[in-house]
């Protein structure tokens, strides 16, 4: 047995949805018990309480306590978009495997930094896109790269939420661009993106327009858009519509994505999250329930098909997944996604932010890592 030491930094939303799912994992994986050695938030007392109520050994105010803490194998990086950079820098220079959330950084020159960082340090770099890490997202992968439904034709994807949509909420963070580089676009369209990217091929270009509906919080103007539309091209000839909101009407967290090849379609809905629907004849569809112990991921679960899994369990497989890497030696890719992956999906998102700046068609375009940066050290 051996354990991997965790530094969770964010106590918030993500930082609940990590800590549960390493619970899970201390049951789980018994050969491989993560370690919740700390967690770091600004406020004393609920960092406190969180530490308690989730089982982490300390609760700190400092991250640099996390840092320099030689028990923690991996720096776990929820906290908000601002606070990415530094930190999992740090993290990185002591030779801490890093898991960041998405996005993985405010911009793409940003996530690039944290790209470059932790290749050129060689160790295990993740970004937490954890929609990978649904079975019926990782099923519809494996058909697509079988071959199952030709060459990709077309893919469509939505985010719709409507967690903007109230003039009387406060302006944190979210709604101020300084700290998290974008709204809707790097919130929810980074999701969209990185799930383009894996199923299907890598944007080129970019068209796009964004919109802000409310547009003062707190008496201070809101910088940052509520919703986008957007139109992308791949590289290898496929063409792409992105849409996402937080101002949706009383919409919440729709996520949906279609994908249509040259000898089929298939579809996901997030409320239906055990199932794809794969049309291979026309006007035949079926749906797949994605709950067989032979389907990806469900290995963990239960022993019999038809037993549905909760949203919760992408963070037990991501988690587990990084897990296995570090033990291994290995890279997160290609079913995780690492910090070229969150640089990657920077890109785009930055190019449709100024293809609705521009109102023209952009290009993307990615940019390499200096020949002499892997492998060397920091």
């Amino acid at each position: 047995m051996s354990a991997v030491g965790f530094a969770l930094l964010g106590h918030g939303f993500m930082g609940a949805a990590h800590s549960r799912a390493l619970h899970s994992l201390r049951a789980m994986t018994p050969a491989t018990r993560p370690q919740l050695v700390s967690v770091c938030g600004r406020d004393p007392v609920a960092v406190e309480a969180f530490a308690e109520r989730y089982g982490w050994q300390a609760g700190l105010t400092d991250w640099h306590e996390q840092v320099a803490d030689e028990r923690a194998a991996v720096f776990d990086n929820a906290a908000p978009n601002h606070m990415h950079l530094e930190p999992t820098i740090a993290a990185i220079r002591t030779g801490r495997h890093v898991l960041c959330e998405k996005p993985l950084g405010r911009s793409a020159t940003e996530a690039r930094r944290l790209w470059l960082e932790a290749d050129r340090a060689g160790v295990v770099h993740m970004c937490a896109f954890n929609l990978r890490f649904l079975p019926a997202v990782r099923l519809a992968h494996d058909l697509l790269a079988t071959g199952e439904l030709g060459e990709p034709t077309h893919f469509r994807g939505r985010f719709l939420a409507s967690s903007a949509l109230r003039d009387d909420q406060r302006r944190t963070w979210r709604f101020r661009r300084s700290d998290a580089g974008s709204g809707a676009v790097g919130d929810l369209g980074s999701h969209l993106v990185d799930l383009a990217r894996y199923l299907v091929d890598e944007p080129v270009t970019a068209s796009a327009f964004t919109a802000t509906f409310v547009g003062e919080r707190d008496g201070a103007t809101v910088d940052v858009d509520d919703a986008f539309s957007a139109v992308v091209g791949f590289d290898g000839g496929a063409i792409g519509t992105l849409e996402a909101s937080r101002a949706a009407g009383r919409r919440s967290n729709e996520l949906s994505f279609e994908i249509d090849g040259t000898r089929g379609s298939l579809s996901f809905r997030i409320d239906r999250l055990n199932e794809l629907e794969l049309i291979t004849e026309r006007k035949h569809s079926r749906r797949i329930d994605v709950t067989d112990p032979s389907h990806p991921l469900l290995e963990l679960w239960w022993p019999e098909p038809g037993h549905a899994i909760g949203w919760g369990a992408s963070f037990v497989h991501e988690l587990r997944h990084l897990i296995a890497a570090i033990c291994d030696g290995g890279s997160v890719r290609p079913h995780g996604a690492d910090f070229e992956d969150g640089y990657r999906c920077a890109e785009v998102c930055d190019a449709i932010l100024r293809a609705a700046e521009s109102g023209q068609r952009e290009a993307v375009e990615y940019r390499q890592l200096p020949v002499t940066a892997r492998g060397t050290a920091p």
